[in-house]
């Protein structure tokens, strides 16, 4: 049920959003269950009905409350889903971790969906890529670009404002949902992913849900989890220091520390962003 007032603008970016979607035919969306990706789904649902199919990957890199969300919302909307388990975390390159890592797994992903698309007849793969996302460090743009994957948030102007504005208007479940990139965001680069210790950071993560924090992030420094949480939760955080120290600890950490610079996403990219934009003009990771 539609809630909250449209500005005007995000109205239009709306508008423009559902026909260009519906000029699309046939599409896959690939979704997380992030609201970036939720809306373009939602969107694809209302626009396309049936010939709409939103395809999750279930590998060990999504949260486990990520890939419920996502099965909930599609069913929710009636939209068709499908998960599949991609395999980049089987993958050397992606294991060692290097700063293009997001290059090997959405190329994982985009080639598995290219698949699907080519063997079932559908015209166009949709990402959930807002225009917040072209600054920042995201080797998985070149991925989506060598595929060909349609970014229809992009090309209709949203930023995340807009599409946390269009998401509480059509009163979707996740509109106000907190950032979850994907869990081999944190790990510094150059540290080599398994999947223990994903499994390691999101049970230390959860363990965070449990006492109630509602953003944080669990960075991965070997024997020490960094966790960062919003500036306001930092005062709760000391006030359960012992409960948070013993539960972070069940998992597996010798240390736990709390950043005072709190909650940045992609605070691992910080110093890299402007020696990396110096390549962003080649084709390749």
């Amino acid at each position: 049920m539609a809630t909250a007032t449209l500005s005007e603008n995000v109205a239009g970016k709306y508008a423009a959003l559902k026909t260009s979607v519906r000029d699309l035919g046939r599409v896959i969306v690939a979704f997380s269950g992030g609201v970036d990706s939720s809306l373009v789904a939602y969107v694809a649902a209302e626009a396309l009905g049936g010939d709409a199919l939103a395809v999750t990957s279930g590998s060990q890199s999504l949260k486990r409350s990520d890939l419920k969300l996502a099965g909930e919302l599609a069913e929710k909307w009636g939209m068709r889903h499908r998960v599949i388990v991609t395999d980049e975390v089987s993958k050397p390159e992606y294991r060692a971790n290097p700063v293009n890592r997001c290059f090997y797994c959405k190329t994982t992903l985009y080639d598995a969906l290219a698949r699907i698309a080519g063997d079932e007849g559908y015209d166009h793969v949709l990402n959930g890529t807002n225009t917040d996302d072209l600054g920042d460090h995201r080797p998985g743009l070149i991925a989506a670009n060598d595929f060909h994957v349609v970014s229809p948030l992009v090309d209709a102007g949203f930023d995340k404002a807009d599409i946390r504005a269009l998401a509480a208007h059509l009163g979707l479940d996740n509109a106000a949902k907190p950032q979850s990139a994907c869990l081999s965001s944190r790990f510094p680069y150059g540290s080599h992913i398994t999947e223990q210790r994903l499994a390691q950071v999101e049970a230390a993560e959860d363990a965070l849900a449990e006492l109630g924090f509602t953003q944080y992030r669990v960075r991965h420094h070997e024997d020490v989890a960094r966790i960062e949480l919003v500036a306001g939760e930092l005062p709760r955080a000391l006030d359960l220091r012992e409960e948070i120290e013993a539960a972070v600890k069940a998992t597996g950490y010798r240390f736990v520390a709390v950043d005072l610079g709190g909650f940045r996403s992609g605070s691992l990219n910080e110093g890299l962003i402007d020696v990396v934009q110096v390549f962003d003009g080649g084709s390749g990771p």
